[in-house]
């Protein structure tokens, strides 16, 4: 029991020795002491494993944060695909000539160009159809009857192609073109036409030049079935060849 006691009595001088060394910043010197020694190695391993531990918290705080934030992310990317799943995608444009050159015009009376040289469509709400005008011509007598006729199914043809109707209701932008005649005289005029009321014009009618050319845009709303086309005004020409002066162009901004 006294050897005991006296064992028990010396290992705790050598931790006392020990942690006071330590705390002071000093190796303790470990001749004659092996328990002394193994002491402090596993001091020193102690707090190294502590520090180590106070890291791996931090970095496990920060992963943390980092898996809310790739959370957050993936409700944004659900939440954009949502919205966008259901938008219905409308553009177009296109120019007044698909081959050759030369004058469009002039008419009688007011006639919506026909854009046949389509660059894009997508919702394939703009018209580009030619129809057949001898398809609707109707038999009348004498030739200035027919002449008279003639334009009326002119003007009937034209209504029915060259035309962007809405699929949907929303707000849209549209912008054309317009290149003057290469006579002497200029004598162009267009209008921007919604559901046969004019929005905005481009014209060129006075000087001794020509090679003119101008253009203008809207941004409208629209309602489902509305109509939108480029109108050449009575007795007007526009010239356009393989260059593609004169185009018409739209797009949905946004639904409503």
């Amino acid at each position: 029991m006294k050897r005991i006691a006296v064992l028990i009595f010396a290992v705790s001088c050598c931790l006392c020795g020990a942690q006071h060394n330590v705390n002071n910043g000093k190796v303790p010197e470990c001749s004659g002491s092996i328990g002394c020694c193994e002491i402090y190695s596993l001091t020193s391993i102690s707090q190294n494993l502590g520090a180590v531990g106070e890291k791996i918290t931090n970095m496990a705080e920060k992963i943390t944060l980092l898996e809310e934030k790739l959370l957050n992310t993936e409700k944004e990317v659900l939440e954009l695909r949502s919205l966008t799943a259901g938008t219905p995608q409308v553009a177009f444009s296109a120019a007044l000539r698909d081959s050759g050159s030369g004058d469009t015009g002039p008419f009688t009376v007011a006639t919506p160009l026909q854009y046949k040289r389509i660059f894009s469509n997508t919702g394939n709400s703009y018209n580009p159809s030619t129809g057949s005008v001898k398809q609707r011509e109707r038999k009348t007598e004498g030739e200035r009857e027919r002449q008279v006729r003639a334009h009326e199914i002119e003007a009937i043809f034209f209504i029915l192609a060259g035309i962007f109707t809405a699929v949907v209701k929303g707000m849209y932008f549209f912008r054309f073109s317009m290149f003057n005649n290469l006579n002497p005289v200029p004598n162009s005029v267009v209008s921007l036409m919604k559901n046969g009321v004019r929005l905005t014009s481009v014209w060129d009618t006075s000087g001794s030049d020509s090679h003119d050319m101008g253009s203008n845009a809207v941004v409208i709303p629209l309602e489902v079935g509305d109509n939108v086309y480029v109108e050449l005004q009575p007795n007007r020409i526009v010239y356009d060849d393989g260059m593609n002066y004169n185009t018409f162009s739209g797009f949905l901004l946004f639904t409503m």
